[in-house]
């Protein structure tokens, strides 16, 4: 018998933890500190809330459907190609998918043109030069960004309205002049509708790149004489060229994915876009069809903004041009300062101030147009026992107008609150946590969103929550599931706001607190949310801002018993009830500008600061 002496490093070695040990000693760990969990927690919301439509999306285009096992000769769930073969390639594929790509990309390459036509020449203007009522201007000319895009095409419809739709005449109508087709409705109203809305772009883009420049580099060529169309063409051109390349895309991307101004001025003709293509192959009950549109739409979407970071990317390089020495000197204008002020207050009277006036003053009359005394009423308002089918009330003793409201308010308050509080989650988690690739995930999925069109998010969505899956039953037609898409779908914007505020604010106070013996959520609740409730409002504030103006998530998701001012509104345009739906607009445009100037006002930031300086 061999007699076995323990040596002493076999006595000092611990014996191995059990699993309860390991896992105890986890969970005080992560209590101290729980950014880890944290983390992973927000992985699985995000994944599920954000990464799963999209993808499952993009499943249901190549996956056969129910209601097409026996069209297909498939079973359900199997992979096929006939969804794709039916919207690129079937004899309907010219209507369903290539002519509404056609339009879009037409109106897109129209509001580009003549954005850059007016958005270049303000954005000088304010940047370079002493026109007058530059401060005033430089905010004033961004109102149209500021307001619903199609409030404009609502504003457009009672100027240049005809017989063709039929429903009260437009105010051209009333006037005698008939406007033809080309001009009250398709491509160039709604190109030119979309151009106005998105000048503000190429103003700020191309004005501040200007505001950038040094203005020794003009005079340097001049002294070599070069003539003034060759430093613009040799020396401003190519350095502009990455802000201008870069307010076009974003154009594009806007254009893309809007539905309001589309469908107003383009389905009562038969002029489909993508946008309304999709909605109408929803509406059908085309479920792989859809989904295949949507998946054109978010790879376009994605293609034009990932063109646009990298062109952020290169213009970084022109930043500096003329280091400490440079010089930005106003070109005055001499004669030409009044008569391009005028110009300057004629873009702003045409995008904003004369459909403004057109709505609102259509509201209060019997007849669009007709300006008689007797013409004139409030009843469209305050009114009661009105001569229509459904509103027998003004537009302000409409309960429906009050569900819509609340609903709005609720809905997209809930939906604000909590995204600004995942947002500040967020940016805790990224700036604090020492696991690269958590944060690198999390920046890259709250920013998902942003690279797909609002229609196609929400047909995401459709396809998500339109069934029961697991435990989780279908949404659809409830208000929680207009909560989450527009919860999801604003992340881009709560997400940065928290990630910016945190990589401001340093560990150091939490560490204190931590020595003394204050707990996670303490150090939260006391140190970190006061600190950063500037951040919090801003999450919190920005998506309550764009939620009470978006349509295009709203018109796939909501029914009638959860309208929103949006929906509300579109409804009524169906319904040809024109003074009703153009007060619901003006309400919806109060709303948003009010929100944006507030906005401003508690973040001490402005949409055009430096501009008229």
């Amino acid at each position: 018998m061999t007699l076995q002496i323990p040596l002493p490093e076999d006595r000092l070695r611990p014996e191995p933890a059990s699993p309860w040990r390991r896992f105890s000693y986890l969970i005080r760990v992560n209590s101290a500190d729980p950014t880890l969990l944290l983390g992973l927690a927000l992985v699985a919301v995000f994944a599920y809330l954000i990464l799963a439509p999209v993808l499952l999306l993009l499943a249901d285009a190549v996956t056969v459907h129910f209601a097409d096992t026996a069209r297909t000769g498939q079973q359900l769930g199997t992979f096929t190609l006939y969804y794709l073969n039916r919207v690129l390639l079937s004899p309907i594929a010219q209507d369903l998918f290539w002519w509404p790509l056609a339009n879009t990309a037409i109106i897109s390459a129209g509001a580009i043109a003549i954005a850059f036509l007016v958005g270049g020449p303000i954005g000088w203007l304010l940047a370079r030069t002493d026109l007058i009522g530059k401060k005033w201007l430089s905010t004033a000319l961004l109102v149209p960004y500021m307001l619903p895009s199609w409030t404009f095409a609502l504003a457009w419809l009672t100027l240049f309205k005809n017989r063709t739709t039929g429903g009260l005449p437009g105010w051209m109508e009333t006037f005698g002049v008939t406007p033809p087709d080309w001009l009250a409705y398709g491509a160039l109203p709604i190109a030119v509708i979309l151009a106005l809305h998105y000048a503000p772009f190429v103003i700020l883009l191309f004005g501040n790149a200007l505001k950038q420049f040094d203005t020794q580099l003009e005079d340097s060529a001049r002294s070599l004489g070069a003539s003034p169309l060759d430093v613009a063409r040799k020396i401003i051109l190519p350095l502009m060229l990455p802000s201008l390349i870069s307010a076009a895309t974003l154009i594009f991307a806007k254009c893309l994915g809007d539905f309001g101004v589309a469908y107003v001025l383009g389905v009562p003709v038969g002029f489909d876009v993508l946008a309304t293509s999709l909605f109408r192959a929803i509406s059908t009950s085309q479920a792989g069809a859809s989904a295949v549109l949507a998946g054109v739409i978010v790879l376009l979407g994605i293609f034009s903004i990932l063109i646009d970071m990298r062109l952020l990317k290169e213009a970084k390089r022109f930043v500096t041009i003329g280091s400490k020495g440079a010089m930005v000197r106003a070109t005055p204008l001499g004669k030409w300062r009044t008569p391009a002020f005028l110009w300057a207050l004629a873009v702003f009277a045409f995008s904003a101030g004369i459909p403004l006036l057109a709505l609102a003053l259509t509201t209060v009359m019997r007849v669009p147009g007709a300006f008689s005394l007797d013409n004139f009423t409030l009843d469209y308002w305050i009114g009661q026992d009105l001569p229509t089918v459904a509103m027998r009330t003004g537009i302000l003793l409409s309960p429906d107008l009050w569900q819509a409201a609340w609903n709005t308010i609720s809905i997209v308050g809930i939906a604000s609150i909590c995204s600004g509080i995942l947002g500040v989650l967020t940016g805790y988690v990224v700036v604090r946590t020492t696991i690269r690739p958590l944060a690198i995930f999390l920046r890259q999925v709250t920013f998902m969103p942003y690279l797909v069109p609002g229609i196609a998010f929400a047909a995401a969505y459709l396809s998500l929550f339109a069934v029961q899956r697991g435990p989780i039953p279908g949404l659809y037609g409830t208000t929680l599931i207009l909560i989450l898409a527009l919860m999801a779908d604003q992340m881009p914007y709560a997400s940065r706001a928290g990630i910016s505020a945190m990589m401001q604010l340093g560990k150091d106070p939490e560490e204190a607190a931590q020595i003394v013996g204050a707990g996670w959520f303490r150090r939260m609740t006391s140190i970190v949310i006061p600190i950063q409730k500037g951040s919090l409002v801003t999450g919190i504030l920005l998506p309550f801002i764009s939620g009470i103006k978006g349509l295009s998530l709203f018109v796939i998701l909501a029914v009638p018993a959860t309208d929103v001012l949006t929906t509300f509104s579109l409804r009524l345009v169906d319904y040809n009830y024109t003074q009703a739906a153009n007060a619901v607009v003006l309400i919806i445009a109060g709303l948003a500008y009010g929100g944006t100037v507030l906005a401003q006002r508690l973040t001490r930031t402005n949409l055009a600061e430096g501009l008229g300086n």
